[in-house]
Protein backbone atom coordinates (compact mmCIF):
# COMPACT_ATOMS: atom_id res chain seq x y z
CA UNK A 1 0.00 0.00 0.00
CA UNK A 2 1.18 3.39 -1.19
CA UNK A 3 1.97 5.99 1.99
CA UNK A 4 -0.10 9.19 1.70
CA UNK A 5 1.86 12.13 1.90
CA UNK A 6 1.21 14.83 3.77
CA UNK A 7 -0.47 18.01 2.49
CA UNK A 8 1.30 21.37 1.82
CA UNK A 9 -1.10 23.01 5.01
CA UNK A 10 -1.11 19.96 7.20
CA UNK A 11 3.31 19.52 6.91
CA UNK A 12 3.42 23.65 7.07
CA UNK A 13 1.66 23.42 10.46
CA UNK A 14 3.42 20.65 11.92
CA UNK A 15 6.88 22.91 10.76
CA UNK A 16 5.26 25.62 12.56
CA UNK A 17 4.57 23.89 15.77
CA UNK A 18 7.62 22.36 16.00
CA UNK A 19 9.55 25.57 15.45
CA UNK A 20 7.79 27.02 18.07
CA UNK A 21 9.05 25.07 20.80
CA UNK A 22 11.95 25.57 22.78
CA UNK A 23 15.54 24.26 21.60
CA UNK A 24 16.31 22.35 24.98
CA UNK A 25 12.65 21.13 24.82
CA UNK A 26 12.73 19.84 21.45
CA UNK A 27 16.24 18.38 22.44
CA UNK A 28 15.09 16.23 25.39
CA UNK A 29 11.98 14.82 22.86
CA UNK A 30 14.21 14.10 20.71
CA UNK A 31 16.82 12.71 22.09
CA UNK A 32 15.31 11.93 25.28
CA UNK A 33 18.11 13.33 27.54
CA UNK A 34 16.75 16.16 29.52
CA UNK A 35 19.11 19.10 29.56
CA UNK A 36 21.84 20.24 32.25
CA UNK A 37 20.92 22.03 35.16
CA UNK A 38 22.32 25.37 35.42
CA UNK A 39 25.18 26.70 37.10
CA UNK A 40 23.20 28.58 40.35
CA UNK A 41 25.66 31.41 41.73
CA UNK A 42 26.05 34.90 42.95
CA UNK A 43 28.76 36.27 41.78
CA UNK A 44 31.11 38.66 44.43
CA UNK A 45 33.75 41.17 43.07
CA UNK A 46 35.47 44.36 43.31
CA UNK A 47 34.09 45.02 40.05
CA UNK A 48 36.05 48.46 39.11
CA UNK A 49 39.25 47.49 40.58
CA UNK A 50 40.46 46.48 36.72
CA UNK A 51 39.07 44.70 34.03
CA UNK A 52 38.51 41.50 34.31
CA UNK A 53 35.86 41.65 36.73
CA UNK A 54 33.58 43.25 34.01
CA UNK A 55 34.69 40.35 31.27
CA UNK A 56 33.52 38.07 33.90
CA UNK A 57 30.06 39.33 34.60
CA UNK A 58 29.34 39.95 31.11
CA UNK A 59 30.67 36.41 30.37
CA UNK A 60 27.82 35.42 33.24
CA UNK A 61 24.95 37.79 31.41
CA UNK A 62 25.25 36.52 28.01
CA UNK A 63 25.66 32.27 29.44
CA UNK A 64 21.94 32.18 29.66
CA UNK A 65 21.46 28.20 29.38
CA UNK A 66 24.36 27.92 31.39
CA UNK A 67 24.07 30.14 34.50
CA UNK A 68 21.13 30.86 36.63
CA UNK A 69 22.75 34.09 38.84
CA UNK A 70 20.99 34.66 41.54
CA UNK A 71 22.31 38.07 42.34
CA UNK A 72 25.72 40.26 42.56
CA UNK A 73 27.59 41.71 45.99
CA UNK A 74 30.19 44.19 45.31
CA UNK A 75 33.46 44.58 47.96
CA UNK A 76 36.18 47.10 47.76
CA UNK A 77 39.86 46.25 47.78
CA UNK A 78 42.86 48.92 47.15
CA UNK A 79 42.27 49.65 43.83
CA UNK A 80 38.94 51.31 42.54
CA UNK A 81 37.80 53.60 45.39
CA UNK A 82 35.35 52.78 47.74
CA UNK A 83 32.55 50.45 47.75
CA UNK A 84 30.07 53.05 45.82
CA UNK A 85 32.54 52.88 42.93
CA UNK A 86 32.48 49.20 43.03
CA UNK A 87 28.64 49.28 42.71
CA UNK A 88 28.59 51.63 40.33
CA UNK A 89 31.01 49.41 37.64
CA UNK A 90 29.29 46.06 38.54
CA UNK A 91 25.82 48.32 37.53
CA UNK A 92 27.53 49.80 34.52
CA UNK A 93 28.20 46.17 33.23
CA UNK A 94 24.57 45.27 34.18
CA UNK A 95 22.71 48.33 32.11
CA UNK A 96 25.35 46.86 29.10
CA UNK A 97 23.77 43.17 29.85
CA UNK A 98 20.18 44.54 29.47
CA UNK A 99 19.87 43.28 33.05
CA UNK A 100 20.28 46.07 35.20
CA UNK A 101 16.94 46.72 37.74
CA UNK A 102 16.69 42.53 37.06
CA UNK A 103 19.46 40.72 39.10
CA UNK A 104 19.92 42.17 42.57
CA UNK A 105 22.81 43.82 42.71
CA UNK A 106 24.37 44.45 46.63
CA UNK A 107 26.86 46.56 48.20
CA UNK A 108 29.25 44.42 50.56
CA UNK A 109 32.16 45.09 52.93
CA UNK A 110 34.08 48.24 52.52
CA UNK A 111 36.89 47.63 54.63
CA UNK A 112 38.44 44.20 55.77
CA UNK A 113 36.92 40.92 57.72
CA UNK A 114 38.66 41.66 60.88
CA UNK A 115 37.42 45.31 61.62
CA UNK A 116 33.69 44.44 60.81
CA UNK A 117 33.54 40.39 62.51
CA UNK A 118 32.96 41.79 65.78
CA UNK A 119 29.87 43.84 64.73
CA UNK A 120 27.78 40.89 62.88
CA UNK A 121 25.35 40.65 64.59
CA UNK A 122 24.48 44.44 65.38
CA UNK A 123 21.48 45.64 63.52
CA UNK A 124 23.68 47.31 61.11
CA UNK A 125 27.36 47.05 59.58
CA UNK A 126 29.88 47.29 56.85
CA UNK A 127 28.71 44.83 53.98
CA UNK A 128 25.38 44.57 55.80
CA UNK A 129 23.19 44.33 52.67
CA UNK A 130 25.60 42.08 50.73
CA UNK A 131 26.39 39.40 53.47
CA UNK A 132 22.33 38.79 54.28
CA UNK A 133 21.96 38.29 50.94
CA UNK A 134 24.48 35.65 50.56
CA UNK A 135 22.95 33.59 53.99
CA UNK A 136 19.01 34.66 52.29
CA UNK A 137 20.25 32.72 49.23
CA UNK A 138 22.69 29.97 50.78
CA UNK A 139 19.34 29.17 52.97
CA UNK A 140 16.69 28.70 50.43
CA UNK A 141 15.58 25.55 49.59
CA UNK A 142 16.52 24.62 45.98
CA UNK A 143 17.59 22.11 43.54
CA UNK A 144 20.96 23.00 42.73
CA UNK A 145 24.12 23.79 44.57
CA UNK A 146 24.79 27.19 45.24
CA UNK A 147 28.37 28.29 44.19
CA UNK A 148 29.66 31.92 45.37
CA UNK A 149 31.84 33.07 42.93
CA UNK A 150 34.52 35.31 44.62
CA UNK A 151 36.69 37.02 42.39
CA UNK A 152 38.33 39.91 45.07
CA UNK A 153 38.86 39.32 48.46
CA UNK A 154 36.93 36.80 50.66
CA UNK A 155 35.46 39.45 53.06
CA UNK A 156 31.97 39.17 52.27
CA UNK A 157 32.33 35.44 51.88
CA UNK A 158 33.76 35.40 55.69
CA UNK A 159 31.39 37.44 57.05
CA UNK A 160 28.81 35.61 55.50
CA UNK A 161 30.14 32.48 57.21
CA UNK A 162 31.05 34.05 60.69
CA UNK A 163 26.91 35.66 60.90
CA UNK A 164 25.73 32.17 59.85
CA UNK A 165 28.19 29.41 60.15
CA UNK A 166 25.18 26.80 59.24
CA UNK A 167 25.60 27.89 55.12
CA UNK A 168 29.11 26.05 55.48
CA UNK A 169 27.16 22.51 54.44
CA UNK A 170 24.33 24.64 52.00
CA UNK A 171 27.27 26.51 49.25
CA UNK A 172 30.63 25.92 47.18
CA UNK A 173 33.05 28.74 47.62
CA UNK A 174 35.28 29.13 44.52
CA UNK A 175 37.95 32.00 44.57
CA UNK A 176 39.58 33.67 42.10
CA UNK A 177 43.20 34.27 43.79
CA UNK A 178 46.39 33.50 45.25
CA UNK A 179 49.55 32.46 43.86
CA UNK A 180 49.47 29.59 45.79
CA UNK A 181 52.11 27.48 46.21
CA UNK A 182 54.45 30.88 46.33
CA UNK A 183 53.50 33.94 48.52
CA UNK A 184 51.83 37.33 47.10
CA UNK A 185 48.33 38.05 44.97
CA UNK A 186 46.65 40.97 44.70
CA UNK A 187 43.17 39.83 46.35
CA UNK A 188 44.54 37.32 48.74
CA UNK A 189 47.06 40.69 50.41
CA UNK A 190 43.63 42.42 50.35
CA UNK A 191 42.48 40.54 53.32
CA UNK A 192 44.34 37.52 54.33
CA UNK A 193 42.21 36.96 57.71
CA UNK A 194 38.93 36.63 55.61
CA UNK A 195 41.01 34.05 53.45
CA UNK A 196 42.46 32.42 56.49
CA UNK A 197 39.28 32.11 58.28
CA UNK A 198 37.41 30.69 55.40
CA UNK A 199 39.91 27.87 55.01
CA UNK A 200 39.55 26.95 58.84
CA UNK A 201 35.90 26.37 58.34
CA UNK A 202 34.03 23.60 56.52
CA UNK A 203 32.49 25.22 53.68
CA UNK A 204 33.88 23.52 50.36
CA UNK A 205 36.49 25.88 48.89
CA UNK A 206 38.33 25.69 45.41
CA UNK A 207 41.19 27.97 44.57
CA UNK A 208 41.76 29.20 40.74
CA UNK A 209 44.97 30.11 41.24
CA UNK A 210 46.61 33.64 39.82
CA UNK A 211 50.02 32.55 39.71
CA UNK A 212 51.75 35.62 38.32
CA UNK A 213 54.17 34.89 34.65
CA UNK A 214 53.96 31.33 35.11
CA UNK A 215 51.65 29.55 32.47
CA UNK A 216 49.59 27.26 35.36
CA UNK A 217 47.54 29.97 36.43
CA UNK A 218 45.19 32.15 35.26
CA UNK A 219 47.51 35.14 34.49
CA UNK A 220 48.53 33.01 31.65
CA UNK A 221 45.42 33.54 29.63
CA UNK A 222 45.88 36.94 28.65
CA UNK A 223 44.54 38.73 25.87
CA UNK A 224 46.67 42.02 23.82
CA UNK A 225 44.63 45.22 23.55
CA UNK A 226 45.28 44.75 19.73
CA UNK A 227 43.37 41.54 20.01
CA UNK A 228 40.49 43.65 21.90
CA UNK A 229 40.57 46.68 18.93
CA UNK A 230 40.28 44.00 16.52
CA UNK A 231 37.62 41.97 17.71
CA UNK A 232 35.50 43.57 20.20
CA UNK A 233 34.02 46.60 18.72
CA UNK A 234 30.02 46.27 18.70
CA UNK A 235 30.20 42.95 20.30
CA UNK A 236 27.25 42.06 23.00
CA UNK A 237 23.87 43.41 23.48
CA UNK A 238 22.95 46.82 22.21
CA UNK A 239 21.04 49.36 24.60
CA UNK A 240 19.12 52.09 23.82
CA UNK A 241 20.11 54.96 26.40
CA UNK A 242 23.65 55.05 26.54
CA UNK A 243 25.79 54.58 29.87
CA UNK A 244 29.09 56.62 30.79
CA UNK A 245 31.74 54.41 31.13
CA UNK A 246 34.10 55.45 34.36
CA UNK A 247 36.40 56.75 31.98
CA UNK A 248 34.13 59.00 30.23
CA UNK A 249 32.54 58.56 26.56
CA UNK A 250 29.26 57.01 26.06
CA UNK A 251 28.42 53.00 25.57
CA UNK A 252 25.78 51.15 23.89
CA UNK A 253 27.26 47.57 23.96
CA UNK A 254 30.10 46.09 25.62
CA UNK A 255 32.44 45.43 22.84
CA UNK A 256 32.80 48.88 22.62
CA UNK A 257 33.34 49.88 26.46
CA UNK A 258 35.75 47.06 26.70
CA UNK A 259 38.24 48.48 24.21
CA UNK A 260 37.88 51.98 26.10
CA UNK A 261 39.10 50.17 29.56
CA UNK A 262 41.78 48.50 27.78
CA UNK A 263 42.74 52.04 26.34
CA UNK A 264 42.95 52.87 30.27
CA UNK A 265 44.62 50.12 31.18
CA UNK A 266 48.53 49.51 32.49
CA UNK A 267 50.62 47.03 30.93
CA UNK A 268 53.81 45.17 31.63
CA UNK A 269 54.51 42.96 28.49
CA UNK A 270 55.20 43.60 25.06
CA UNK A 271 52.92 43.12 23.14
CA UNK A 272 50.58 45.22 25.59
CA UNK A 273 48.16 42.38 27.11
CA UNK A 274 45.76 42.07 30.51
CA UNK A 275 44.95 38.99 32.07
CA UNK A 276 41.33 38.17 32.28
CA UNK A 277 41.73 35.97 35.66
CA UNK A 278 38.20 36.29 36.63
CA UNK A 279 36.30 35.06 33.72
CA UNK A 280 38.71 32.20 33.64
CA UNK A 281 36.81 31.47 36.76
CA UNK A 282 33.45 31.72 35.40
CA UNK A 283 34.47 29.71 32.29
CA UNK A 284 35.69 26.55 34.16
CA UNK A 285 31.77 26.32 35.96
CA UNK A 286 31.24 26.27 32.63
CA UNK A 287 33.54 23.58 31.18
CA UNK A 288 35.53 21.73 34.27
CA UNK A 289 37.35 20.63 31.01
CA UNK A 290 39.30 23.89 30.47
CA UNK A 291 41.25 23.53 33.93
CA UNK A 292 42.47 20.80 35.57
CA UNK A 293 41.51 20.47 39.60
CA UNK A 294 43.39 18.53 42.38
CA UNK A 295 42.62 18.04 46.16
CA UNK A 296 44.72 18.88 48.74
CA UNK A 297 45.18 19.17 52.57
CA UNK A 298 44.00 23.01 53.44
CA UNK A 299 46.78 24.80 53.97
CA UNK A 300 46.84 27.92 56.22
CA UNK A 301 49.18 31.30 55.69
CA UNK A 302 51.18 32.95 58.37
CA UNK A 303 53.86 35.73 57.87
CA UNK A 304 52.86 35.27 54.06
CA UNK A 305 53.66 31.95 53.74
CA UNK A 306 52.10 29.14 53.06
CA UNK A 307 52.25 26.67 56.09
CA UNK A 308 50.92 22.73 53.91
CA UNK A 309 48.83 20.97 56.94
CA UNK A 310 49.63 17.60 55.57
CA UNK A 311 47.26 15.79 58.30
CA UNK A 312 44.63 18.41 58.31
CA UNK A 313 41.11 16.57 57.26
CA UNK A 314 39.95 19.91 55.92
CA UNK A 315 40.33 19.79 52.18
CA UNK A 316 40.22 22.32 49.48
CA UNK A 317 40.56 21.87 45.67
CA UNK A 318 43.17 23.80 43.51
CA UNK A 319 42.69 24.50 39.88
CA UNK A 320 45.59 25.39 37.57
CA UNK A 321 46.56 24.78 34.11
CA UNK A 322 43.66 26.31 32.18
CA UNK A 323 43.04 25.66 28.31
CA UNK A 324 43.56 29.56 27.31
CA UNK A 325 42.34 29.23 23.90
CA UNK A 326 39.02 27.25 24.48
CA UNK A 327 38.47 29.83 27.40
CA UNK A 328 38.99 32.86 25.01
CA UNK A 329 37.26 31.78 22.06
CA UNK A 330 33.81 30.59 23.92
CA UNK A 331 33.99 34.30 25.40
CA UNK A 332 34.00 35.66 21.99
CA UNK A 333 31.96 32.85 20.55
CA UNK A 334 29.04 33.27 23.43
CA UNK A 335 29.15 37.17 23.07
CA UNK A 336 28.69 37.41 19.36
CA UNK A 337 25.58 34.42 19.33
CA UNK A 338 24.28 36.13 23.41
CA UNK A 339 21.52 34.41 25.30
CA UNK A 340 21.04 36.59 28.23
CA UNK A 341 20.42 35.24 31.69
CA UNK A 342 16.86 34.81 33.13
CA UNK A 343 15.48 37.75 35.13
CA UNK A 344 15.38 37.60 39.04
CA UNK A 345 13.28 40.52 39.62
CA UNK A 346 10.15 41.96 38.07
Amino acid sequence: MMKKKLTFPIALFLLLFFSCQSGEKVAEEMTGVEPAPKVRLIYDTDANNELDDQFALMYLLVNGPTFDLEGITVNATRSGGNIDEQYEEAKRILQLGQRYGQIPLLKGADGSFESIQPFVKEEDFDGKAGVDFIIDQANQAHEQELILLAVGKLTNVALALEKDPAIASKMRVVWLGSNYPKPGEYNQDNDTVSMNYVLNTNVPFEMVTVRYGEPSGTDAVKVTQAEINEKMPGMGPQIENPITGRHGGEFSNFGDYAVSLFEHIDYYTDPPARALFDMVAAAILKNPNWGEKKEIPAPILINNEWIERPDNPRKMSVWENFDKDAVIQDFYKTLENFELISPKLP
